[in-house]
């Protein structure tokens, strides 16, 4: 998540430099060959800007329903955040008189839950862009904790040996470890450490984090539609191709009669290239948000959020060395 004011021009400048590079390439080929006598080339900008019309439609509909997604995802986390508070004080409150130590445990394996739930989100799938050279060369500001660290070593600290290995031979790792939650739970219930009241109490809110945690799957595990996206960016590469063509006699008219005929002409490119990464940079915008979990400067800061759960979590206990708050780097924080 970006955390500064703003994104700076040129910050979106230098996001988009092989896009202006391409576009700039594709806006001087038709206006040279017009200038050398290729005067067929030309195309009436009438059905081109109809063409505009309806990308400007379709683009503006992936950005709104990438914006939904972006926004789901983050009351998803919001909701985290407050059920794991509620989980804290609830179970800390019923069992630590009678099994502190159970409390501890239980906290623990619920930092390890989140540490595994965001390790899962950030895992790579085949439709996302942070494997494209524009994300990767922005990605250099700042660190994906998860792409840095390994599974292994982060839940190490919260889980003994012997648990540590049971839950790295699963394919789902924090869905069995809120199983663990449970489990542990029905046994102090068995034992008679809660009663009835508390438990439903704390394994109503284990149901509410494993329904947090599907929504979260469900937006990893299904992308923007296929068939949106596609139909999104054919029309867009094709408005794009031919607005160049599209201005080119009208640039070459502005200067009919006066001292800049013929030099007009070469308005077209950087008008053309302006037109053309207004529509692309507003398409790129809403692909950087249709996937909010895999670690881009637009999207949702589950690592801070769950350092944020852990920190709150440990107070409630009254620890005193709590790990430290995860601070933006060069404004963007994950």
């Amino acid at each position: 998540m970006h955390a500064g004011k703003k994104f700076k021009a040129i910050e979106f400048i230098v996001w988009t430099k092989r896009s202006i590079l391409c576009l700039t390439i594709l806006s001087a080929i038709p206006t040279v060959l017009y200038y050398l006598g290729w005067k067929f080339i030309s195309f009436p900008w009438q059905p081109i800007a109809i063409m505009g019309t309806a990308v400007a439609f379709i683009v503006g509909f992936k950005n709104n329903a990438s914006y939904s997604r972006l926004w789901e995802a983050r009351q998803i986390y919001g909701a985290i955040i407050n059920e794991s508070r509620s989980f804290g004080y609830v179970l800390r409150d019923s069992l630590s008189r009678k099994n502190s130590e159970k409390v501890k445990t239980m906290f623990k394996r619920h930092y390890a839950w989140l540490t595994a739930l965001r390790f899962q989100l950030r895992e790579p799938r085949a439709w996302e862009n942070m494997n494209t050279a524009q994300y990767e060369e922005y990605a250099r500001k700042y660190d994906i904790c998860e792409k840095l660290l390994k599974l292994d070593d982060e839940l190490k600290s919260y889980l003994s040996d012997d648990e540590l290995k049971y839950i790295l031979s699963k394919k789902n790792r924090a869905t069995q470890l809120m199983a663990s939650q449970s489990k542990e739970l029905s046994e102090a219930y068995a034992n008679g450490e809660i009663n009835d009241f508390q438990w439903t109490q704390i394994n109503q809110q284990l149901v509410k984090l494993t329904e947090n945690q599907g929504k979260t799957e469900r937006i990893k595990n299904f992308p923007y539609p296929r068939n949106f996206s596609s139909i999104t960016t054919y029309l867009l590469l094709l408005f794009i191709f031919f607005v160049p063509f599209g201005l080119l006699k009208e640039f070459d008219k502005i200067g009919e009669g006066t001292f800049l005929e013929s030099y007009t002409l070469w308005f077209n490119i950087p008008f053309s290239i302006l037109v053309t990464w207004c529509f692309h940079t507003l398409d790129s915008v809403g692909e950087a948000s249709v996937n909010p979990f895999e670690g881009s400067p637009n999207d949702v800061p589950i690592t801070q959020i769950s350092r944020t759960i852990e920190i709150d979590m440990r107070d409630m206990l009254d620890e005193t060395d709590l790990p430290p708050a995860i601070t933006p780097k060069n404004n963007i924080v994950l």
